[in-house]
């Protein structure tokens, strides 16, 4: 099983105030892993990523798509070494791409969870 369908199972088994629909790579290039919806009724899209370091890599379609929705977009990575969880706005794709400082919404599944049960 490959790293980000691990995160995958990770992320159902944390993360259940939110209904996640897992979208197919392949269908459109880019296009972010979960599509999702809170109990405010609201949509947004979560990428997921595994990293070894801090900055994960990106595809040009996958950068292009946060730059043109920079709202409701996040990326939720997982870094290996040290276990650790963060979350990101879309909006930061650029920071993240370039390498530089970028601090994450949250790091814990408990903070990760609450802060998108209140996305508006």
């Amino acid at each position: 099983m490959k790293p980000e369908s691990k995160f995958w199972l990770e992320v159902k088994k944390n993360i259940t105030r939110i209904s996640f629909t897992r979208l197919e790579s392949w269908a459109s290039a880019g296009v972010p892993d979960l599509l999702c919806y809170n109990e405010n009724n609201k949509f947004f899209t979560i990428e997921l990523k595994v990293s070894k370091g801090n900055f994960p890599r990106f595809s040009p379609h996958q950068i292009s798509f946060h730059i043109k929705h920079p709202k409701n977009s996040f990326i939720l990575q997982k870094v290996l070494g040290p276990l650790s969880i963060k979350l990101y706005e879309g909006s930061d794709i650029l920071r993240l791409v370039n390498h530089e400082p970028c601090a994450p919404i949250d790091e814990s599944w408990n903070r990760v969870q609450e802060y998108l049960v209140n996305v508006t």
